[in-house]
Formats: C-alpha cells, structure tokens, sequence
C-alpha cells in the first residue's frame, strides 16, 4: 500500500513484549494523498487503485490490533500488533461445563447463526452470533464473525466487537454477546450488541446485562463490556431470536438440572420458532 498509494514511505517492525507474552507492532507511515473514509476502506472490495481491495480488511483479520489515523491530503499513519497466541484447549471436567444446540431455518441448508466456545487458562470465552434473516447471506455474515472471534479470543471484548465490526462490512451485518468467565475471580464479563437473549438462573440478585441496539457491520454503538460475579450452581443462557423470548425458567423446570447439552438441545425443541435459525449456548456452574 505504501508503494501503491504514497510512492514509497517508512515501515517499522517492532519486537513487544508485556506479562510475558511476546508480539509484534508494524508501523507504516507516507505522506501520501490519505483516506477519506477509513472504515469504507476496511471492507473487502473496496479498492481506489484498481487492487483487489483485500488489503486493510485482511491486515485487521490477521492482526490483534489495527488504528490507521488518515486523512485526504495529509498522509495515513498505520499501527497494528499482533501477539503470539494464548493456549486454547479444553481443560477437562472443570467448573463450568458448556452445551449448545443449533439449528438453521427450516427451509434452509445453511445456518445463519454461529457459536465460539473457547477454553484457555482458566478461562471461557461463550459468544453467539446471528446474522441478519437467514440464508445464504446470513451464514456469509455469521461466519466472517465468527472466525473473527476464535482467531483473537484472548482479547479484551470491546475490541473483539470493533474487529467484527470491520470483517462484517459488506456483508448483511451480525448482531453479537460474548461472556468470558474467569474462574479464578468466579466473574462473568459479559457484551451486547443486538437482540441476543441472555439470562441467569441461580443467583439471589437480578443481574443486569447491558445489551445496546445496533448491527454490526453497519451501525452500531460501542458496547457496553459489564463484570458479575459468578457462583457454582449458577445457570447462564444465551439463545437468537429464532427462540421465543416469552419464556420463563418455570416453564423448564423439569429441564433445570440437566446437563449443560441436555439444557440446550431442550430448549431449542421447545422453544425454536419455525421461521428462523435458532441457537441455544448453556454454560453450568458445578454446585458446591
């Protein structure tokens, strides 16, 4: 881009460092004829030289962290990081235990919902995914999202939303809630933005998520990251609006101490409308 663009400029490849990981930081900088629209240059396809216009939206797939600061007649600055990977695995029986169910639309092959479950040190990262109606179109979006997610778990939540963000441009647009649960604080962090459903059986309080309106991929508010504590025995839902939102635990109760998959693949049966995909997460905290 630098060539293409600017005719030439300065790239700067940094070894970083921080809480024992290691990364990189690439900075490219020109004086070129900059971008007006910065975001626009993100989606896939947009080109203003004749180029594929892959460019940008593969560097903000690839890299953990991407700000381009530009404007027309002043140049572009580029910094993007990228850190070696934490080690993702299932850790066994543990204190949380995950199921989901899934379905696509009735008259559908393809699912435009999509599901990340990542274990890691400790941690889960539960997150659902729908993309707008449902179809061919739908899928395209839920997985540009998803790939998204499970190729940066580790990073903080708001800009896992801002990087899904930029990778649905183009496409129909995602609605998105991620919850990572921290076993070692027993919290749940939790993100929203759209009309997933979520909900929490077990605790004495109410808890109140935050969820703010919008799609991603075309406009959308930054979310609202929220920390709760979580306790064993606790039980955390997450289902698309291919379910019914005009349920109550009471009407499930004799699915209540299932196990998490077996929660899942109930509700799903019971409450899955016929006009739409449909997604069930269930995470279980084991009793004390």
């Amino acid at each position: 881009n630098l060539v293409r663009h600017a005719g030439g400029g300065t790239l700067v490849v940094t070894p970083i460092a921080e809480n024992e990981r290691a990364g990189v930081r690439v900075e490219a900088a020109d004086t070129g004829p900059g971008i007006a629209d910065v975001e626009e240059a993100l989606r896939d396809g947009f080109s203003t030289a004749g180029g594929l216009g892959y460019g940008l939206g593969v560097a903000n797939r690839l890299m953990d962290r991407l700000d381009i600061t530009s404007a027309p007649g002043r140049g572009t600055y580029v910094v993007c990081e990228r850190w070696v990977r934490s080690g993702s695995g299932y850790e066994g029986d543990g204190p949380l235990t995950v199921g989901v169910a899934t379905r696509p639309h009735p008259r559908e092959t393809l699912n435009g919902d999509a599901f990340v479950v990542k274990h890691w040190r400790g941690q889960i990262l539960v997150g659902l995914i729908d993309g707008l109606g449902h179809g061919v179109g739908a899928h395209r979006a839920g997985q540009a999202a998803r790939q998204y997610v499970e190729a940066h778990f580790d990073r903080p939540l708001d800009e896992l939303f801002r990087g899904v963000g930029r990778c649905c441009r183009g496409t129909r647009g995602v609605v998105m809630a991620l919850a990572r649960f921290d076993r070692d604080r027993s919290a749940v962090s939790f993100a929203s933005i759209g009309n997933i459903e979520v909900r929490v059986l077990g605790s004495p309080e109410p808890v109140n998520f935050i969820v703010r309106r919008g799609i991603l991929g075309g406009e959308a508010p930054k979310p609202v990251v929220t920390d709760h504590p979580w306790q064993p025995g606790w039980l955390f839902v997450l289902h698309s609006d291919g379910l019914t939102t005009r349920w109550q635990w009471e009407d499930v109760r004799d699915l209540a101490d299932s196990p998490a998959p077996a929660l899942a693949t109930g509700l799903l049966r019971r409450l899955a409308k016929e006009d739409d995909d449909a997604t069930v997460i269930v995470v279980r905290g084991a009793a004390p």
